[in-house]
């Protein structure tokens, strides 16, 4: 089933340019095996650190909507909760729930990401997947509990 935040974007890439974020191919932190988790995770490079933060109300979250440029290219909204992006603490120690986001086009690493909204230039035509990660300072890839934080869109690009 798909949420109402699902079908508000679905809306709004149509208006914006016909554009569809398509949402069956959706993955989020907390669904998928371990073996999905495993497989994800080993499609994408990174410093190969995972840093595992307790499951609770505190946790972090994310999310994102990825949605067509008025003028060219993409815009990128993550959602976030209980995490600071902190650019100035890049490369430094890690610090529970602070740091900033990868940001992966069909599995190659293309940009980090220090805030909430985030222009992407261009994607090439046809279906994209971008993934999303949530990282600490020290470029280790957060988890909470057995739950990477990454997300996976499917995006179709006319």
């Amino acid at each position: 089933m798909r949420s109402p935040l699902f079908h508000s974007v679905l809306l709004v890439c149509v208006w914006l340019g016909g554009s569809v974020v398509r949402g069956e191919h959706e993955h989020h932190q907390g669904e998928g095996s371990q073996a999905d988790i495993a497989e994800s995770h080993s499609h994408q490079e990174h410093h190969g650190r995972i840093t595992v933060l307790p499951m609770g109300p505190d946790a972090p979250t994310l999310d994102f909507v990825v949605t067509r440029d008025p003028d060219h290219g993409w815009n990128l909204h993550l959602i976030t909760m209980n995490f600071r992006f902190a650019p100035e603490n890049v490369g430094g120690e890690f610090v529970p729930g602070e740091g900033h986001a990868h940001l992966y086009v069909d599995g190659e690493q293309v940009a980090r990401i220090y805030g909430s909204w985030f222009h992407i230039d261009k994607l090439r035509h046809g279906l994209v997947d971008v993934t999303v990660t949530l990282n600490g300072n020290d470029h280790s890839q957060l988890s909470v509990g057995d739950a990477l934080l990454s997300v996976t869109k499917q995006v179709q690009c006319e």
